[in-house]
């Protein structure tokens, strides 16, 4: 087919392409992008608009770090924009460095399409800039690479990974060592890190960046990190005579992720029998070919380990995500329609913080109190508020992610309801869903030897608490201004009520809240305790909102009823205000 005569702007997206393809190591993603310039070059409007989103606009490069689709160009995920990112984070860390100091990078990887190529790409880099590189020795968890950062006590880290995003994302998450103690890079690094991967993309090519020798670090950091987590757990297998004492019978899922070889060790350690597999979930394998949504969050996810679970009988089904920063607990529910029910993140959060708060005033008894904090997002359920007071801790609420919670001072415990918890603070500086799942299958040991089953510990919490309800509407898009219109929206035309309850005020975090950095949040706080928090997603084209009510009257049942009214009503108040 003939070529056609190109606009301006297809002519100037062409030569861009064209450059990118002459620095692309990628065959794959080089032939790519080759066929899609033909198509324009032959006046293919479906290639014209899939050449501009990938040109028009960058992968931003924030406090997530880099996440997207791997596909050619620079707003995808690919060996060029790594390479990019990579010598631009070099350059940031050589830049903060002392003088005659080398900084350093641990680099971790998971299971995912490319994760090993783009990990072995940048360690290369980095040591080509002067950086001293050292590369986890396989495909590792999540939580494996932010405690090596501590453990090797490295300038930085970075971990190939897209958690639970869809089988065709991968990503590039970032931690600093030194004063951030293996934290998720916060502004203003991300801005800082990002202009010097621009100037990289403006200033070099690939080809041009130049590659060294990185280290492989040895099965230490593994050891180390096994040993760290296993010490997560305290309650004794064994009763004083020798007998052993009842324990949950227990499936797990890795989620076609990275998770079971490093959890098996733990679990080991920690002197758990191992639980029962889902066979087809357990080997990594980046195409998840069971899940359609590798998240344990999304619906049918799970649906395999609920079929294992009844097969076997079993009390508890465990899961990870597929690189084991998160952790999804179910237990047996006859009103579900599995026989099943997964525990939300803000319910395994609150016991898990009960918990930790239990323990923190055992190591206080008789030294006046105990101490420590316990924080959460903002969007996660208030009942942590309540545990900290009852326990006359601290408590801190933070902007969404771990990159803020892990960061709040003196922290002994810290979840957010997206299913991410920290339960070794000690240990590692981020949500980890193995030590967390440690944490749980210990309390759930407890509860086994006591006669107790973990339904019966949320009825006593909400006994002794009262009943933290919590709902969420996530609305998925196509099209991002989609989201900033409902925002707009709210902010100027807010609600007066919602569901049919009062609103009392709306906090617009836009510019800052108290202690709380400018974020895109509005927060309305409702007549009888509820709450309502609406904000864009930080790492998928989603709006959510989440639903919080509250009940201290009555028995367990009614509290539970009338917080479960409250929700219902405010989920209906809500999906007219945002779906409309």
């Amino acid at each position: 087919m003939a070529q056609v005569e190109l606009s301006p702007a297809d002519a100037e997206r062409v030569a861009r392409a064209e450059a990118w393809i002459a620095q692309d190591p990628d065959p794959e993603t080089r032939d790519e992008l080759v066929a899609i310039v033909e198509a324009v070059r032959r006046g293919d409007d479906a290639a014209r608009a899939d050449l501009a989103d990938r040109f028009d606009t960058r992968l931003a490069f924030g406090t997530a770090g880099l996440r997207g689709a791997i596909a050619a160009g620079p707003n995808r995920m690919n060996r060029v924009l790594v390479a990019q990112a990579a010598a631009g984070l070099a350059a940031y860390l050589l830049e903060r460095a002392e003088p005659g100091e080398m900084p350093s990078i641990v680099i971790g990887y998971d299971g995912r399409k490319n994760s090993d190529v783009f990990a072995r790409d940048s360690a290369e880099l980095m040591a080509g800039a002067g950086v001293r590189a050292v590369l986890l020795p396989r495909l590792l968890p999540t939580p494996v690479l932010a405690f090596a950062v501590r453990h090797l006590g490295a300038s930085a880290g970075v971990m190939v990974t897209a958690s639970h995003n869809p089988p065709d994302d991968n990503g590039y998450k970032v931690y600093l060592g030194g004063s951030s103690h293996g934290s998720q890079i916060v502004s203003p690094a991300d801005a800082e890190i990002a202009a010097h991967i621009e100037r990289v993309a403006a200033e070099r090519t690939v080809p041009d960046l130049p590659r060294g020798a990185y280290d492989t670090a040895d099965e230490s950091v593994v050891d180390a990190y096994v040993a760290a987590t296993a010490a997560v757990a305290s309650a004794p297998r064994s009763s004083a005579d020798g007998a052993t004492r009842p324990a949950p019978r227990v499936v797990y899922t890795a989620m076609h992720g990275v998770g079971w070889e490093t959890f098996a060790r733990v679990i080991d350690a920690a002197g758990f029998e191992r639980p029962v597999v889902v066979d087809a979930q357990i080997a990594p394998d980046a195409a998840f070919p069971t899940v359609s949504f590798p998240n344990p969050e999304e619906p049918g996810a799970m649906d395999l380990s609920f079929a294992r679970a009844r097969e076997t009988g079993a009390d508890l089904v465990i899961a990870n995500d597929p690189d084991a920063d998160r952790l999804a607990v179910a237990i047996p529910d006859i009103e579900a329609a599995e026989g099943w029910r997964r525990l939300t993140g803000n319910e395994v959060g609150l016991i898990l913080g009960w918990r930790a708060a239990e323990e923190a005033a055992a190591r206080a008894a008789g030294d006046g109190g105990a101490e420590g904090t316990l924080a959460c997002s903002i969007v996660s359920s208030p009942g942590l508020e309540a545990i900290a007071r009852a326990y006359d801790l601290e408590f801190r609420g933070t902007l969404t992610g771990f990159k803020w919670i892990s960061r709040a001072p003196g922290l002994v415990f810290g979840f957010e309801e997206a299913l991410g918890y920290l339960v070794n603070p000690g240990t590692v500086r981020d949500k980890d869903g193995i030590s967390a799942a440690v944490a749980f299958l210990d309390l759930a040991t407890r509860l086994a030897a006591e006669g107790r089953t973990v339904a019966d510990h949320l009825d006593a919490f909400v006994e002794r608490f009262g009943c933290y309800a919590s709902g969420q509407i996530s609305i998925r898009v196509t099209d991002l201004s989609q989201i900033a219109r409902v925002m707009a929206a709210l902010r100027s035309d807010p609600p007066a009520a919602v569901g049919g309850i009062r609103v009392e005020r709306i906090d617009d975090l836009a510019a800052g809240f108290g202690d709380l950095p400018p974020s895109d949040v509005l927060r309305l706080v409702l007549g009888g305790g509820g709450r309502v928090m609406v904000r864009p997603s930080g790492t998928e084209p989603k709006l959510k909102v989440y639903l919080d009510a509250v009940s201290t009257d009555g028995t367990v049942e009614q509290r539970r009823a009338a917080a479960a009214a409250t929700l219902a009503a405010l989920d209906a108040g809500m999906r007219a205000l945002v779906e409309g």
